[in-house]
């Protein structure tokens, strides 16, 4: 089995999220469990951030209902390599409902980071972008380079069909930014966002 050189990866995530948030400013935005959630909340808290602390490998799907029920907004999932394996099926739905305004970003380390650091699928030659293509959702792609952030903020912006990114990070280990775990407080907190009343 061939493994995957994760040490070749030259994007730093937290780097990578704060310029993708930076420029996204109107973004609505999910995250993935873990890492993501903390890179996140690291890059500056928002009242437009819904933090996902539960139901692993649901954070795709989270963001397609939020597309559908928000389509003149911009939607981006941000979340892991891991949390995207175990929502896998849930490209092949979100392709078939083809929101103009979502955008899923996945922040490949090859690793299962919230566990121990084994190594994931993606080093063992899954491509989750190909997986994506495969599903139906045509602009999907792979970002290696820092620079190419670019490629998916125009994706966010021009809202002109699903938008998938796996993007290439170093696999290290970085402190924790825990936002707050009140669920009932960060979905009043983003309903309110939204112009909708807490309940």
């Amino acid at each position: 089995m061939t493994t995957r050189d994760t040490t070749a990866a030259t994007i730093d995530r937290r780097e990578f999220v704060k310029k993708l948030i930076d420029q996204c400013p109107d973004a609505l935005i999910v995250t993935g469990l873990g890492s993501p959630t903390y890179d996140v909340f690291a890059a500056g808290d928002r009242d437009k951030n819904f933090y996902l602390w539960g139901a692993m490998g649901g954070a795709a799907l989270i963001g397609l209902g939020l597309a559908i029920a928000q389509p003149e907004k911009q939607v981006v999932v941000v979340t892991g390599d891991g949390e995207q394996l175990m929502g896998i099926g849930g490209l092949a739905t979100i392709s078939a409902q083809k929101p103009a305004n979502l955008t899923i970003v996945v922040l490949d380390n090859g690793h299962f980071g919230e566990t121990g650091m084994q190594l994931s699928h993606t080093s063992h030659g899954t491509s989750l972008a190909a997986v994506a293509r495969a599903c139906g959702i045509a602009n999907a792609y792979e970002v290696h380079d820092i620079k190419d952030i670019a490629t998916v903020v125009e994706g966010v912006h021009k809202r002109a069909g699903v938008n998938f990114a796996q993007v290439f990070i170093k696999a290290i280990d970085l402190p924790r930014a825990l936002p707050s775990r009140d669920g009932v407080h960060v979905k009043n907190r983003f309903r309110q966002a939204l112009g909708f009343a807490p309940f």
